[in-house]
């Protein structure tokens, strides 16, 4: 039986992956999954193993973090030695999402020889300062198959000249995973344990270097959650560098101060069924975007662009740019609105998409 290589590397990746690995399981060709280790402690990795059932991955490449140029290339060098030492190349590889193990590993199966499906393909922000962005732009470019998650996918890879034979819109294979774990995440009310009243209050995460590495701007960011919190309880599971900089900076007591709970990274159940009760989320995460639109939960995201726009079009979301007074104007317009969830009904967003995944695969691949 011909196998096929699933690349995660970090938190994002584990999501889909695990979705895809659940689908494939009855498939025509065997399944095996490589962690690049480009995030690699329990709270970033393990604990979505553990969760969400992923199969143990077949090799851990344990890059480890570094600059995107040197992490990229750990990353190409070491996948690389991996597959030629396998003997027989694997019938395909698959990588999902955007992060640099999404870019080195399409590279290095594409310089071998072997077919390369990209899922969650076509998504653009048009902001090159973004590394997600490059890494998606040339993921694309290089990869065979082309599985589009939203329909704005399919827009930009037209526009771009990618021949209709290499894509297939399958639909979110995030959603699939979230559909599969809600009603677990809901079971740990988890709004009740940190005594939190069910839509009162808010959820922040804060991950991108342009909102965390730039002083000026996350000091401002400090305020605006301060001043959030004198209208909301809040809450901010902490990403491990946003922390360090927060430190960095001294601004750790100001949140503090102002009673925002800040929280180790959190575990995936736990934090969809925080998100689930909240009632809003300020975020600059892609996926959370998704995720508060398929549950109908107000989503400001501090971004002046998004590569998702159907969470937007058809979603919850709010763009708010760089102008923090435009954030809080639409913070306060969420909380004196209606507290009801929107319904969102997305095409392909169904719980379903990793079955078209490995339908795809099936009928190119075998």
């Amino acid at each position: 039986m011909s196998t096929v290589l699933y690349v995660a590397g970090a938190r994002p990746n584990f999501m889909k992956v695990a979705a895809i690995l659940k689908a494939a399981a009855g498939a025509p060709f065997g399944s095996e999954l490589v962690h690049s280790g480009q995030h690699y402690d329990f709270e970033m990795s393990g604990v979505f193993f553990d969760e969400l059932g992923i199969p143990p991955p077949v090799v851990h490449l344990q890059i480890g973090s570094a600059s995107h140029g040197v992490q990229t290339g750990r990353v190409m060098a070491a996948f690389e030695e991996y597959v030629a030492a396998r003997g027989e190349p694997p019938r395909g590889i698959v990588v999902v999402g955007d992060v640099n193990s999404t870019m080195a590993c399409a590279l290095v199966g594409v310089k071998l020889g072997i077919p390369v499906a990209h899922v969650e393909a076509g998504l653009r922000s048009f902001d090159r300062t973004m590394p997600e962005e490059i890494n998606r732009v040339v993921t694309d470019a290089v990869s065979d198959l082309l599985l589009v998650s939203e329909p704005a996918g399919l827009t930009n890879l037209e526009r771009e000249g990618v021949a209709p034979a290499r894509v297939a819109y399958v639909g979110n294979v995030m959603i699939d995973t979230l559909v599969d774990q809600l009603a677990a995440a809901r079971a740990l009310d988890v709004a009740a344990g940190m005594q939190l009243a069910p839509r009162g209050y808010a959820v922040v995460t804060l991950h991108r270097p342009s909102n965390v590495d730039v002083p000026v701007r996350l000091t401002a960011l400090a305020r605006l959650l301060a001043n959030l919190a004198t209208k909301l309880a809040v809450v901010f599971p902490v990403h491990p560098r946003t922390l360090a900089k927060l430190r960095e900076l001294q601004l750790e007591p100001m949140l503090t101060g102002a009673g925002i709970r800040l929280l180790a990274p959190l575990g995936y159940r736990e934090f969809v069924g925080l998100i689930d009760d909240a009632r809003l989320v300020v975020t600059d995460s892609g996926g959370i975007q998704e995720e508060t639109t398929f549950l109908g939960i107000p989503c400001i995201t501090l971004r002046s662009n998004t590569e998702r726009p159907i969470t937007m079009t058809m979603g919850t979301n709010r763009l708010v740019g760089d102008d923090l007074a435009v954030a809080m104007a639409e913070i306060d317009a969420i909380i004196a609105g209606p507290t009801e969830r929107r319904t969102c009904a997305i095409d392909g967003w169904d719980g379903h998409a990793a079955e078209r995944v490995v339908t795809e695969l099936g009928r190119r691949w075998v």
